[in-house]
């Protein structure tokens, strides 16, 4: 897999947790004002905080898994990725078991 691997174990993450929205009426996707108030702030703090990590060299990409794209500040654009993709299974996950509990409880 190589310089892809970051990008396909995300995609794999996605595709694992996508079926939710659908079998379990997550409604993450039907509701992007609201993913996105749950998105943003977790794109923004911790993308800054990679941008100041990889300028102090407290962090870095293996480039052997990475494609090499990056954002301007030097960021690989699979952690930009990492950033939304990450977030959103979560809140998929999260939504899908709240829907099922509500099944469970009759409501």
């Amino acid at each position: 897999m190589g310089k892809y691997e970051y990008l396909a174990l995300l995609g794999a993450c996605v595709l694992i947790t996508l079926p939710l929205e659908f079998v379990f009426r997550a409604r993450v996707w039907r509701r992007p004002r609201r993913a996105l108030r749950a998105l943003v702030p977790v794109v923004v703090v911790f993308g800054i905080w990679d941008v100041i990590a990889i300028a102090l060299g407290h962090w870095e990409f293996n480039p052997r898994f990475v494609t090499g794209v990056t954002l301007p500040p030097g960021l690989p654009i699979e952690e930009l990725a990492f950033f939304l993709v990450i977030p959103l299974c979560g809140l998929l996950t999260y939504e899908a078991i709240k829907t099922l509990m509500r099944w469970f409880r009759g409501t």
